[in-house]
């Protein structure tokens, strides 16, 4: 018998309720390959082909489930009518994604098949003044709607980031040094009163990598590191197919490990943490003695691209910080793949090439031949699009959201 199939002398209520189960099965297996046929469904979900070809009849029947087309291809030499590919119809509901960084907003809607439908931006100072950012947010969810033409009634729910510790179970942000503007103000009830919309929030890391699980380079793997390196560092991390948030939600607080007992004093307090070497604007301290005080990220990166020395020398060395810190992380954790996000990102190789090799030189042998490490592929919309999936991804959420095709018998 196939997992989660029917059993024998179960009541209708239990059957129901394990027939249901089995839907938002079928739901989460087609959210997370885009398309499929029956059979790829059996064989996701673990259930019968019987049982999934009623599953399917019944999705279809309410609206949730459409055939985009009958497939046109079938392997070489295969025989007989190509096997129907099956979706999520994106119509039957919206979700939004906002990610607020250190220095801007970006809001993002999509369908339910994770087909973006509009994007909007806005540079502000976040840190200081969570009423203006969280205002600023609400403007441009109303821009991405209007844009995309889409009614409020069918957003199903918002995904937002926050670039800093953020209690799950507080619902706050857990820093007054890194986020001051943004102390005991509960961020999702506040948005949510603003857009009239429920919203669920993370760490911006986490989404970014679930960004880059869904649409990007950790596409298809199940143990990933994804680590965001900018004004802060953190890492999202997803163990087993799924996002590891710890017992409060602050797992991955890497740029706060203390690397240095002697070091200069980090804005959480600590003293000598891995943000104090490796972080962007540390790097640019460094690199304005060289080049002067008006030096930009884009500009050490620029430096970095055109092969100056001491600008490349530089990334090397906070990559080697950083890859120092995930090499414990990669015995911890085991990862396949650290996938290296964030502002400073574009640096490329040098900062890869750094991270590479002190995995190698502290890592268990075992560990480091085991992880790939390589660069994001989404760049700054890791997060928004971690903050869709964080909406998109969630099924009991779709469910309590009162979806036709999810409510019960029709």
């Amino acid at each position: 018998m196939a997992p989660y199939d029917s059993e024998p002398g179960a009541d209708d209520g239990s059957l129901e309720a394990l027939r249901e189960r089995n839907r938002l099965r079928v739901v989460d297996a087609l959210r997370r390959s885009g398309t499929a046929t029956r059979g790829d469904l059996a064989r996701l979900t673990g259930l019968s082909r019987t049982t999934v070809a009623s599953l399917v009849a019944d999705l279809a029947a309410r609206g949730l489930v459409v055939p985009p087309r009958e497939a046109a291809e079938t392997r070489p030499g295969a025989r007989g009518r190509p096997p129907g590919l099956l979706r999520l119809d994106p119509s039957a509901g919206v979700a939004l994604g906002i990610d607020f960084g250190h220095r801007h907003v970006r809001v993002a809607a999509a369908d339910l098949a994770s087909t973006v439908l509009a994007e909007a931006h806005a540079q502000l100072d976040v840190d200081g003044d969570a009423g203006a950012a969280l205002d600023t947010a609400a403007d441009l969810v109303c821009r991405v709607l209007a844009d995309s033409d889409i009614d409020r009634s069918r957003v199903v729910a918002a995904g937002m980031g926050l670039p800093g510790p953020y209690d799950r179970r507080r619902r706050t942000v857990s820093s007054s040094s890194i986020l001051p503007g943004w102390v005991g103000i509960d961020a999702r009830a506040e948005l949510a009163q603003r857009i009239e919309v429920e919203v669920e929030a993370d760490n911006d890391a986490n989404l970014g990598a679930l960004g880059e699980l869904t649409f990007g380079a950790a596409r298809g793997l199940a143990d990933v590191v994804y680590v965001k390196i900018a004004t802060g560092i953190g890492a999202g991390l997803i163990l087993d197919g799924s996002l590891r948030r710890g017992a409060t939600g602050i797992a991955g607080e890497l740029g706060h490990v203390q690397v240095n007992f002697d070091g200069v004093v980090c804005n959480c307090g600590g003293r000598g943490c891995l943000q104090t070497l490796a972080s962007t604007e540390s790097l640019l301290a460094a690199a304005r003695a060289a080049h002067g005080p008006e030096l930009t990220l884009a500009g050490l990166i620029e430096l970095v691209n055109a092969g100056d020395f001491g600008s490349r020398r530089l990334v090397g060395e906070a990559g080697r910080a950083v890859g120092a810190v995930l090499a414990d992380l990669c015995n911890h954790v085991n990862p396949e793949a650290i996938v290296v996000g964030g502002d400073l990102s574009g640096a490329g190789e040098p900062l890869l090439a750094g991270i590479r090799e002190a995995i190698d030189r502290r890592a268990l042998p075992g560990a480091a031949q085991a992880v790939t490490v390589m660069a994001g592929e989404l760049g700054e919309r890791a997060e928004v699009l971690g903050a869709l999936t964080l909406v998109i991804a969630d099924t009991d959420r779709l469910r309590s959201a009162g979806l036709a095709a999810l409510s019960g018998a029709g």
